[in-house]
């Protein structure tokens, strides 16, 4: 199967990086490759994009993508949490902007072996980097009913949570969880028949959860944003697409911090605390996806996209 992923956000995403033709861009989420490959048509010669992607089958397919401008990309498989590391690795001291597309591939929603949709039965995987050894089944099998209930309820904001964690904990009693349709079968029993009629698929939010607790997408994103901002040259740009509204939170948290760092107590007349802002913050509200291209993408309903401007 071919990796195929619709950008979301793209020209809008594209316009936010204000791209310099000599500039160096980080792609932190390369994918297929759809923003890389419009950040590499508009660079010149002394231009430089390093794309960064932990899953194997997208790496080969942004490399096959990016073949026209192999002179000005550089590909390197990992987590974009470890960006500072890899521009180390390159003698990269500063870019000019970055960007990240969050969550999961329309390639690994679709490919049905990879274990990431409810839509079709395979086995029970979900892992980005099929290099780690811990899978999705290991996770529903293993977790304490109380942590199943933690991440339902805090990645997929999922109602019925607690029910959910209950039947699995019953069901594995009896018969480790192999497969996504087993899965699906143990949600759809623990949520009223009345309510699934109507609000999308009734897995959807579990298996969200599941993936995101998986792959470690909330703690890759928290730990790495301020170090992808002090990678930013002056004027650098670091632009974030979100699908999810605890990763919004997470992304808007981390510019307001960077924009006014002071921790100073509100009466005190001026700053003591010496923190300095390292930029401000360009998107105040965050920029969403047109009719257009939801009627086109339904996958980009939920995608917010916000941007934040490095001032050394």
């Amino acid at each position: 199967m071919e990796f195929v992923h619709a950008s979301v956000l793209l020209n809008e995403t594209i316009e936010s990086l204000n791209i310099k033709p000599d500039g160096i861009y980080a792609d932190g989420t390369l994918g297929g490759g759809g923003h890389s490959l419009e950040i590499a048509k508009r660079l010149a010669d002394g231009g430089r994009l390093i794309g960064i992607d932990r899953d194997e089958d997208a790496l080969a397919a942004a490399s096959k993508r990016l073949a026209a401008y192999e002179n000005r990309v550089t590909i390197r498989r990992g987590n974009y949490a470890g960006m500072t590391g890899i521009m180390k690795e390159l003698g990269i001291p500063a870019l000019d902007g970055i960007v990240l597309d969050l969550g999961v591939s329309s390639y690994q929603l679709d490919s049905a072996e990879r274990g990431f949709s409810y839509m079709q039965d395979a086995p029970l995987d979900m892992r980005m980097d099929r290099r780690e050894s811990r899978t999705a089944a290991d996770l529903v099998n293993e977790a304490s009913e109380q942590e199943l209930f933690r991440i339902i309820r805090d990645y997929g904001e999922e109602r019925f949570a607690k029910n959910i964690a209950k039947h699995i904990a019953e069901r594995r009693n009896r018969k480790r969880i192999e497969t996504t349709g087993e899965l699906v079968e143990i949600i759809r029993a623990s949520i009223p028949m009345k309510l699934q009629k109507n609000g999308g698929h009734p897995a959807k939010r579990t298996f969200q959860a599941i993936r995101i607790e998986l792959n470690g997408e909330l703690s890759a994103l928290e730990d790495s944003l301020d170090g992808m901002i002090d990678l930013l040259k002056d004027g650098g740009r670091l632009s974030v697409i979100t699908f999810h509204s605890l990763e919004d939170r997470i992304v808007k948290a981390a510019f307001k911090r960077n924009e006014n760092p002071c921790t100073c107590p509100p009466d005190f007349p001026v700053c003591v605390c010496g923190k300095k802002p390292k930029g401000f913050v360009v998107t105040r509200k965050p920029i969403l996806p047109t009719e257009e291209e939801m009627g086109v993408n339904p996958r980009a309903k939920s995608a917010k996209l916000r941007v934040f401007e490095r001032k050394v």
